[in-house]
């Protein structure tokens, strides 16, 4: 399954969709990136004058990448424009270390923990452009196709 194609059935679309590109995916992981864009929704209020992306917007990004579209090629047999998956977040704890600002490019590498009975957990993290962590920790996620 080629990266364009799994992006494709993500079931999220701008503003919400915080993937831009796959860099690499296996049956083990993924690594994907994403720039945040200087208008992006959420920068105008948080916060006043000094935009920072929130840590809710930085793990839905580790999860769109690192869980989403991993289970999306772990399940490419099942998956199909008419059998679309559906995703369910289970649980994630993530720490936080750096912030993210507007025009920052960030990649999320996603190792897969275990895949048994739809239910995805991973280890991820999310990298800046200097190679620095930004945050790290794991999320859980159900994924079945419909």
């Amino acid at each position: 399954m080629k990266s364009s194609e799994i992006i494709k059935l993500l079931p999220y679309q701008k503003p919400f969709l915080f993937v831009d590109e796959i860099i690499d995916v296996s049956e083990n992981g993924i690594i994907g990136n994403y720039t945040f864009q200087q208008n992006e929704f959420f920068y105008e209020g948080h916060f006043k004058e000094n935009p920072i992306t929130p840590g809710v917007i930085l793990t839905e990004t580790m999860a769109q990448i690192g869980v989403v579209c991993l289970g999306i090629f772990l399940l490419k047999n099942e998956i199909s424009s008419a059998k679309k998956p559906q995703i369910a977040l289970t649980s994630n704890e993530i720490d936080f270390f750096l912030p993210v600002l507007p025009k920052e490019k960030v990649t999320v590498i996603s190792t897969k923990e275990f895949f048994r009975f739809n239910k995805l957990k991973c280890s991820v993290k999310m990298m800046n452009s200097k190679n620095e962590l930004i945050c790290r920790g794991s999320i859980s996620g159900m994924i079945i196709a419909k």
